[in-house]
Protein backbone atom coordinates (compact mmCIF):
# COMPACT_ATOMS: atom_id res chain seq x y z
CA UNK A 1 0.00 0.00 0.00
CA UNK A 2 1.84 3.66 -0.79
CA UNK A 3 3.02 5.72 1.77
CA UNK A 4 -0.62 8.67 2.68
CA UNK A 5 0.34 11.99 1.93
CA UNK A 6 -0.94 15.02 4.20
CA UNK A 7 -3.22 17.24 1.96
CA UNK A 8 -0.83 20.27 2.85
CA UNK A 9 1.39 18.89 0.49
CA UNK A 10 2.46 21.49 -2.42
CA UNK A 11 4.47 20.29 -5.54
CA UNK A 12 5.32 23.31 -7.19
CA UNK A 13 6.87 24.73 -3.58
CA UNK A 14 8.79 21.91 -3.40
CA UNK A 15 10.22 21.95 -7.15
CA UNK A 16 11.35 25.54 -6.73
CA UNK A 17 13.01 24.85 -3.59
CA UNK A 18 15.06 22.14 -5.20
CA UNK A 19 15.44 24.46 -7.96
CA UNK A 20 16.30 27.49 -5.33
CA UNK A 21 18.78 24.68 -4.00
CA UNK A 22 20.60 23.82 -7.61
CA UNK A 23 21.16 27.63 -8.53
CA UNK A 24 22.89 27.95 -4.86
CA UNK A 25 24.78 24.86 -5.94
CA UNK A 26 26.02 26.39 -9.21
CA UNK A 27 26.60 29.88 -7.17
CA UNK A 28 28.93 28.31 -4.83
CA UNK A 29 30.94 26.63 -8.31
CA UNK A 30 31.47 30.29 -9.70
CA UNK A 31 32.49 31.72 -6.78
CA UNK A 32 35.16 28.95 -6.45
CA UNK A 33 36.09 29.87 -10.09
CA UNK A 34 36.38 33.62 -9.31
CA UNK A 35 39.14 32.37 -6.36
CA UNK A 36 40.81 29.81 -8.19
CA UNK A 37 41.55 32.59 -11.06
CA UNK A 38 41.73 35.06 -8.58
CA UNK A 39 39.41 37.52 -9.84
CA UNK A 40 38.24 38.63 -6.58
CA UNK A 41 39.01 41.54 -6.63
CA UNK A 42 39.06 42.12 -10.58
CA UNK A 43 35.44 44.21 -10.18
CA UNK A 44 37.19 46.91 -7.08
CA UNK A 45 33.57 48.24 -6.44
CA UNK A 46 30.50 47.85 -4.81
CA UNK A 47 27.40 47.56 -5.40
CA UNK A 48 27.93 48.84 -9.25
CA UNK A 49 30.53 47.32 -11.17
CA UNK A 50 33.27 49.33 -12.93
CA UNK A 51 31.06 53.11 -11.99
CA UNK A 52 27.72 51.48 -14.29
CA UNK A 53 24.99 49.74 -11.96
CA UNK A 54 25.17 45.82 -12.14
CA UNK A 55 22.23 45.07 -14.47
CA UNK A 56 23.77 47.37 -16.80
CA UNK A 57 27.48 46.84 -17.48
CA UNK A 58 28.19 46.32 -21.01
CA UNK A 59 28.69 42.77 -22.11
CA UNK A 60 31.60 44.23 -24.00
CA UNK A 61 33.37 44.97 -20.90
CA UNK A 62 33.34 41.38 -19.60
CA UNK A 63 36.91 40.18 -19.99
CA UNK A 64 39.47 38.76 -17.98
CA UNK A 65 38.87 38.24 -14.22
CA UNK A 66 35.92 40.68 -14.54
CA UNK A 67 33.98 38.09 -16.57
CA UNK A 68 34.01 35.93 -13.15
CA UNK A 69 33.64 38.70 -10.94
CA UNK A 70 30.68 40.08 -12.73
CA UNK A 71 28.90 36.70 -13.34
CA UNK A 72 29.42 35.91 -10.11
CA UNK A 73 27.74 38.63 -8.73
CA UNK A 74 25.08 38.04 -11.20
CA UNK A 75 24.32 34.92 -10.68
CA UNK A 76 24.18 35.90 -6.53
CA UNK A 77 21.63 37.91 -7.55
CA UNK A 78 19.80 35.47 -9.14
CA UNK A 79 20.13 33.39 -6.12
CA UNK A 80 18.70 36.23 -3.82
CA UNK A 81 15.55 36.32 -6.07
CA UNK A 82 14.99 33.02 -5.79
CA UNK A 83 15.34 32.91 -2.00
CA UNK A 84 12.69 35.76 -1.71
CA UNK A 85 10.43 33.67 -4.12
CA UNK A 86 10.49 30.63 -2.02
CA UNK A 87 10.18 32.86 1.84
CA UNK A 88 7.34 34.41 -0.04
CA UNK A 89 5.87 31.00 -1.26
CA UNK A 90 6.29 29.59 2.14
CA UNK A 91 4.31 32.45 3.74
CA UNK A 92 1.60 32.10 1.04
CA UNK A 93 -1.05 34.00 0.77
CA UNK A 94 -0.69 35.74 4.07
CA UNK A 95 2.07 37.32 2.37
CA UNK A 96 -0.15 39.61 -0.23
CA UNK A 97 -0.29 42.55 1.84
CA UNK A 98 3.89 42.56 2.63
CA UNK A 99 4.34 42.53 -1.21
CA UNK A 100 1.81 45.17 -1.86
CA UNK A 101 3.10 47.88 0.80
CA UNK A 102 6.72 46.52 -0.14
CA UNK A 103 6.24 46.76 -4.27
CA UNK A 104 4.67 50.59 -3.64
CA UNK A 105 7.73 51.71 -1.37
CA UNK A 106 10.36 50.50 -4.50
CA UNK A 107 7.74 51.93 -6.92
CA UNK A 108 8.34 55.55 -5.24
CA UNK A 109 11.69 55.14 -3.90
CA UNK A 110 12.74 54.09 -7.64
CA UNK A 111 10.86 57.25 -9.35
CA UNK A 112 11.96 59.82 -7.29
CA UNK A 113 15.80 58.25 -7.36
CA UNK A 114 15.33 58.53 -11.35
CA UNK A 115 13.92 62.15 -11.04
CA UNK A 116 16.19 63.64 -8.26
CA UNK A 117 19.45 62.16 -9.82
CA UNK A 118 19.12 61.87 -13.35
CA UNK A 119 22.97 60.03 -14.01
CA UNK A 120 21.81 57.47 -11.20
CA UNK A 121 18.57 56.66 -13.78
CA UNK A 122 19.56 52.45 -13.80
CA UNK A 123 19.49 52.49 -10.14
CA UNK A 124 15.74 53.64 -10.18
CA UNK A 125 14.76 51.78 -12.88
CA UNK A 126 16.41 48.58 -11.11
CA UNK A 127 14.03 50.31 -8.27
CA UNK A 128 10.48 50.70 -9.93
CA UNK A 129 10.62 46.98 -11.87
CA UNK A 130 11.36 45.32 -8.54
CA UNK A 131 8.42 47.43 -7.42
CA UNK A 132 5.91 47.03 -10.50
CA UNK A 133 6.83 43.13 -10.38
CA UNK A 134 6.27 42.68 -6.42
CA UNK A 135 2.97 44.74 -7.64
CA UNK A 136 2.02 42.86 -10.36
CA UNK A 137 2.53 39.49 -8.51
CA UNK A 138 0.64 40.13 -5.36
CA UNK A 139 -2.48 40.35 -7.16
CA UNK A 140 -3.03 36.78 -8.36
CA UNK A 141 0.19 34.82 -6.31
CA UNK A 142 0.58 32.91 -4.06
CA UNK A 143 -2.94 31.42 -3.64
CA UNK A 144 -1.66 28.79 -1.13
CA UNK A 145 -1.96 28.12 2.58
CA UNK A 146 0.61 29.26 4.91
CA UNK A 147 3.42 26.32 5.81
CA UNK A 148 3.88 25.33 9.35
CA UNK A 149 5.39 28.44 11.78
CA UNK A 150 8.73 26.72 11.90
CA UNK A 151 9.25 26.08 7.83
CA UNK A 152 8.10 29.65 7.32
CA UNK A 153 10.62 30.67 9.70
CA UNK A 154 13.36 28.51 7.87
CA UNK A 155 12.06 30.35 5.02
CA UNK A 156 12.71 33.46 6.48
CA UNK A 157 16.50 32.96 8.08
CA UNK A 158 17.25 31.91 4.43
CA UNK A 159 16.25 35.39 3.42
CA UNK A 160 18.48 36.65 5.96
CA UNK A 161 20.91 34.88 5.21
CA UNK A 162 21.16 35.70 1.70
CA UNK A 163 20.94 39.12 2.59
CA UNK A 164 23.91 38.61 4.36
CA UNK A 165 26.04 37.07 1.80
CA UNK A 166 25.84 39.58 -0.54
CA UNK A 167 26.59 42.04 1.93
CA UNK A 168 29.71 40.10 3.39
CA UNK A 169 30.65 39.91 -0.17
CA UNK A 170 30.48 43.31 -1.08
CA UNK A 171 32.87 44.61 1.89
CA UNK A 172 34.90 41.78 1.18
CA UNK A 173 35.63 44.02 -1.88
CA UNK A 174 35.08 47.30 -0.28
CA UNK A 175 37.24 46.54 2.85
CA UNK A 176 40.43 44.70 1.10
CA UNK A 177 39.91 42.09 4.05
CA UNK A 178 40.68 38.24 3.43
CA UNK A 179 39.43 37.59 6.41
CA UNK A 180 35.37 38.06 5.10
CA UNK A 181 36.14 35.90 2.16
CA UNK A 182 36.51 33.22 4.56
CA UNK A 183 32.94 33.71 6.39
CA UNK A 184 31.53 34.77 2.75
CA UNK A 185 32.87 31.38 1.87
CA UNK A 186 31.67 29.47 5.11
CA UNK A 187 27.96 31.57 5.22
CA UNK A 188 27.65 29.97 1.26
CA UNK A 189 27.82 26.69 2.39
CA UNK A 190 25.33 26.90 5.49
CA UNK A 191 22.86 29.04 3.64
CA UNK A 192 23.31 25.81 0.54
CA UNK A 193 22.68 23.29 3.69
CA UNK A 194 19.69 25.57 4.81
CA UNK A 195 17.90 25.78 1.64
CA UNK A 196 18.50 21.82 0.95
CA UNK A 197 17.00 21.27 4.07
CA UNK A 198 13.34 23.29 2.51
CA UNK A 199 13.54 21.35 0.10
CA UNK A 200 13.47 18.16 1.77
CA UNK A 201 10.85 19.46 4.28
CA UNK A 202 8.48 20.05 1.21
CA UNK A 203 9.31 17.05 -0.39
CA UNK A 204 6.20 14.32 -0.71
CA UNK A 205 8.63 11.78 1.02
CA UNK A 206 9.09 13.92 3.52
CA UNK A 207 5.23 14.38 4.36
CA UNK A 208 4.82 10.75 4.32
CA UNK A 209 7.37 9.56 6.33
CA UNK A 210 5.29 9.58 9.85
CA UNK A 211 2.88 7.55 7.89
CA UNK A 212 6.14 4.84 7.95
CA UNK A 213 6.80 1.92 10.45
CA UNK A 214 10.06 4.11 11.60
CA UNK A 215 13.56 2.44 10.97
CA UNK A 216 14.67 0.39 14.12
CA UNK A 217 17.53 3.31 14.57
CA UNK A 218 19.25 3.71 18.18
CA UNK A 219 20.45 7.25 19.49
CA UNK A 220 24.30 7.09 18.40
CA UNK A 221 24.04 6.81 14.63
CA UNK A 222 22.16 10.34 14.37
CA UNK A 223 25.02 11.92 16.59
CA UNK A 224 27.40 9.90 13.92
CA UNK A 225 26.25 11.42 11.67
CA UNK A 226 26.06 14.89 13.54
CA UNK A 227 29.47 14.90 14.29
CA UNK A 228 30.69 13.57 11.30
CA UNK A 229 28.67 16.88 9.61
CA UNK A 230 30.63 19.17 11.88
CA UNK A 231 33.81 17.94 10.83
CA UNK A 232 32.87 18.42 6.99
CA UNK A 233 31.85 21.92 7.89
CA UNK A 234 35.34 22.15 9.66
CA UNK A 235 37.00 21.45 6.60
CA UNK A 236 35.06 23.41 4.24
CA UNK A 237 36.29 26.28 7.08
CA UNK A 238 40.01 25.63 6.88
CA UNK A 239 39.59 25.61 2.86
CA UNK A 240 38.25 28.36 2.30
CA UNK A 241 41.11 29.86 5.09
CA UNK A 242 43.95 28.44 2.42
CA UNK A 243 42.21 29.47 -0.70
CA UNK A 244 42.20 33.19 0.73
CA UNK A 245 45.73 33.14 1.64
CA UNK A 246 46.30 33.97 -1.58
CA UNK A 247 49.37 31.62 -1.10
CA UNK A 248 49.18 29.23 -3.74
CA UNK A 249 49.90 25.37 -2.80
CA UNK A 250 51.32 26.17 0.68
CA UNK A 251 52.79 22.10 0.07
CA UNK A 252 53.19 21.10 -3.43
CA UNK A 253 53.88 17.31 -2.96
CA UNK A 254 51.58 14.67 -1.81
CA UNK A 255 50.96 12.46 -0.11
CA UNK A 256 54.33 13.22 0.88
CA UNK A 257 54.84 16.96 1.97
CA UNK A 258 58.36 18.50 0.67
CA UNK A 259 59.04 14.78 0.35
CA UNK A 260 58.37 13.63 3.91
CA UNK A 261 55.64 12.50 6.32
CA UNK A 262 55.47 16.13 8.01
CA UNK A 263 57.68 18.92 6.46
CA UNK A 264 60.00 20.76 8.73
CA UNK A 265 58.70 23.96 9.93
CA UNK A 266 61.76 26.28 10.85
CA UNK A 267 62.45 29.27 9.66
CA UNK A 268 65.35 28.18 7.51
CA UNK A 269 63.63 25.09 6.44
CA UNK A 270 60.43 28.06 5.21
CA UNK A 271 63.28 29.83 3.88
CA UNK A 272 64.25 27.13 1.50
CA UNK A 273 61.28 26.25 0.29
CA UNK A 274 60.18 29.72 -0.54
CA UNK A 275 63.35 30.29 -2.72
CA UNK A 276 62.33 26.96 -4.49
CA UNK A 277 59.04 28.32 -5.16
CA UNK A 278 60.42 31.49 -6.59
CA UNK A 279 63.27 29.71 -8.74
CA UNK A 280 60.90 27.05 -9.75
CA UNK A 281 56.80 27.96 -10.21
CA UNK A 282 57.06 31.81 -9.54
CA UNK A 283 55.06 31.16 -6.29
CA UNK A 284 54.11 33.57 -3.52
CA UNK A 285 55.98 33.02 -0.37
CA UNK A 286 54.42 31.05 2.08
CA UNK A 287 54.84 30.85 6.27
CA UNK A 288 55.18 28.28 8.48
CA UNK A 289 51.67 29.07 9.49
CA UNK A 290 50.30 28.52 6.00
CA UNK A 291 52.21 25.15 5.87
CA UNK A 292 50.69 24.05 9.07
CA UNK A 293 47.06 25.00 7.71
CA UNK A 294 47.43 22.73 5.17
CA UNK A 295 48.41 19.64 7.11
CA UNK A 296 45.76 20.22 9.52
CA UNK A 297 43.72 20.22 6.49
CA UNK A 298 45.07 16.72 5.24
CA UNK A 299 44.91 15.42 8.33
CA UNK A 300 41.64 16.08 9.03
CA UNK A 301 40.63 14.91 5.67
CA UNK A 302 41.64 11.92 6.86
CA UNK A 303 39.66 11.64 9.74
CA UNK A 304 36.62 12.05 8.06
CA UNK A 305 37.04 9.50 5.31
CA UNK A 306 37.56 7.36 8.06
CA UNK A 307 34.47 7.95 10.29
CA UNK A 308 31.96 8.64 7.56
CA UNK A 309 33.69 4.89 6.19
CA UNK A 310 32.68 3.91 9.99
CA UNK A 311 29.20 5.45 9.62
CA UNK A 312 28.52 3.76 6.70
CA UNK A 313 29.45 0.86 7.66
CA UNK A 314 27.57 0.79 10.98
CA UNK A 315 24.38 2.06 8.97
CA UNK A 316 24.72 -1.10 6.87
CA UNK A 317 25.06 -3.54 10.39
CA UNK A 318 22.51 -1.76 12.12
CA UNK A 319 19.46 -1.17 9.19
CA UNK A 320 20.53 -3.86 6.76
CA UNK A 321 21.90 -2.84 3.12
CA UNK A 322 18.11 -2.24 1.54
CA UNK A 323 17.27 0.78 4.22
CA UNK A 324 17.46 3.96 2.49
CA UNK A 325 19.89 5.85 5.08
CA UNK A 326 21.96 2.84 4.11
CA UNK A 327 22.15 3.91 0.90
CA UNK A 328 22.37 7.30 1.40
CA UNK A 329 25.50 6.61 3.94
CA UNK A 330 27.05 4.74 1.16
CA UNK A 331 26.68 7.97 -1.56
CA UNK A 332 28.26 10.06 1.46
CA UNK A 333 31.33 7.36 1.60
CA UNK A 334 31.27 8.51 -2.18
CA UNK A 335 31.36 11.68 -2.03
CA UNK A 336 34.53 11.55 0.22
CA UNK A 337 36.44 9.38 -1.42
CA UNK A 338 35.89 11.89 -4.55
CA UNK A 339 36.84 14.93 -2.75
CA UNK A 340 40.08 13.43 -1.14
CA UNK A 341 40.74 12.56 -4.60
CA UNK A 342 40.17 15.89 -6.40
CA UNK A 343 42.20 17.34 -3.24
CA UNK A 344 45.64 14.94 -4.19
CA UNK A 345 44.26 16.33 -8.18
CA UNK A 346 44.52 19.82 -7.25
CA UNK A 347 47.85 19.70 -5.98
CA UNK A 348 49.13 17.47 -8.39
CA UNK A 349 47.78 19.69 -11.37
CA UNK A 350 49.11 22.97 -9.72
CA UNK A 351 45.97 23.80 -8.75
CA UNK A 352 44.05 23.70 -12.19
CA UNK A 353 41.08 25.75 -11.51
CA UNK A 354 38.46 23.49 -12.61
CA UNK A 355 39.84 21.11 -10.39
CA UNK A 356 40.22 23.16 -7.65
CA UNK A 357 35.95 24.39 -8.21
CA UNK A 358 35.11 20.23 -8.50
CA UNK A 359 36.71 20.41 -5.18
CA UNK A 360 34.54 22.98 -3.57
CA UNK A 361 31.44 22.09 -5.73
CA UNK A 362 31.95 18.08 -4.24
CA UNK A 363 32.93 19.56 -0.36
CA UNK A 364 29.53 21.53 -0.72
CA UNK A 365 27.37 18.49 -1.64
CA UNK A 366 28.76 16.08 1.23
CA UNK A 367 28.25 18.64 3.67
CA UNK A 368 24.61 18.71 2.63
CA UNK A 369 24.05 15.39 2.34
CA UNK A 370 25.35 14.62 6.03
CA UNK A 371 23.51 17.39 7.25
CA UNK A 372 20.09 15.80 5.35
CA UNK A 373 21.16 12.46 6.88
CA UNK A 374 21.27 14.05 10.71
CA UNK A 375 17.65 15.84 10.10
CA UNK A 376 16.19 12.12 8.92
CA UNK A 377 17.85 10.69 11.37
CA UNK A 378 17.11 12.47 14.08
CA UNK A 379 13.58 12.35 13.24
CA UNK A 380 13.03 8.49 12.88
CA UNK A 381 14.68 8.32 16.41
CA UNK A 382 12.15 10.59 17.78
CA UNK A 383 9.06 9.09 16.10
CA UNK A 384 10.51 5.57 17.34
CA UNK A 385 10.47 6.73 20.51
CA UNK A 386 6.94 7.78 20.22
CA UNK A 387 5.74 5.03 18.77
CA UNK A 388 6.91 3.01 22.23
CA UNK A 389 5.05 5.71 24.36
CA UNK A 390 2.05 5.27 21.79
CA UNK A 391 2.31 1.07 21.78
CA UNK A 392 -0.81 1.49 24.08
CA UNK A 393 -2.78 2.98 21.82
CA UNK A 394 -3.24 1.31 18.55
CA UNK A 395 -5.83 3.85 16.90
CA UNK A 396 -2.64 6.78 17.70
CA UNK A 397 -1.07 6.01 13.63
CA UNK A 398 -4.21 6.49 11.80
CA UNK A 399 -3.18 9.19 9.40
CA UNK A 400 -6.07 11.80 10.61
CA UNK A 401 -4.39 11.81 14.22
CA UNK A 402 -1.01 12.54 13.21
CA UNK A 403 0.66 16.30 11.71
CA UNK A 404 3.69 16.58 10.73
CA UNK A 405 5.05 19.27 12.52
CA UNK A 406 8.64 18.31 12.34
CA UNK A 407 11.07 20.79 13.57
CA UNK A 408 14.40 20.82 11.29
CA UNK A 409 16.15 18.61 13.18
CA UNK A 410 14.08 16.64 15.81
CA UNK A 411 11.01 15.15 13.78
CA UNK A 412 7.76 15.28 14.64
CA UNK A 413 5.20 16.18 17.15
CA UNK A 414 1.45 15.31 17.61
CA UNK A 415 -1.21 18.08 16.66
Amino acid sequence: MPALVTPTHNAGLHRFAVLTALATLALIGIGGLVTSHGAGMAVPDWPNTNGYNMFFFPISQWMGGIFYEHSHRLAASAVGMLTVVLTLWLYGRSARPLMRWTGAVLLLLGAGTAMALPRRWTDGSVLMLTGLALLGASRVWPRCEPSATWLKRLGLAAFFAVVLQGVLGGLRVVLLKDTLGIFHATLAQLFFVLVCAVALFTSRWWQSLPMRAPAPITHHLPTLYLFTTLLVLAQLTLGAAMRHQHAGLAIPDFPLAYGKLWPAMDADSVARYNQQRIEIVDANPITAFQIGLQMIHRLLAMTILATVAYAAWTTRRALGGKNYLSWLALAWLGAILTQVLLGAATIWSNKAADIATAHVLVGALSLALGAIMSIVSYRELMFAYRETDLSTAPDARTPSALKPLASGVTGLAQS
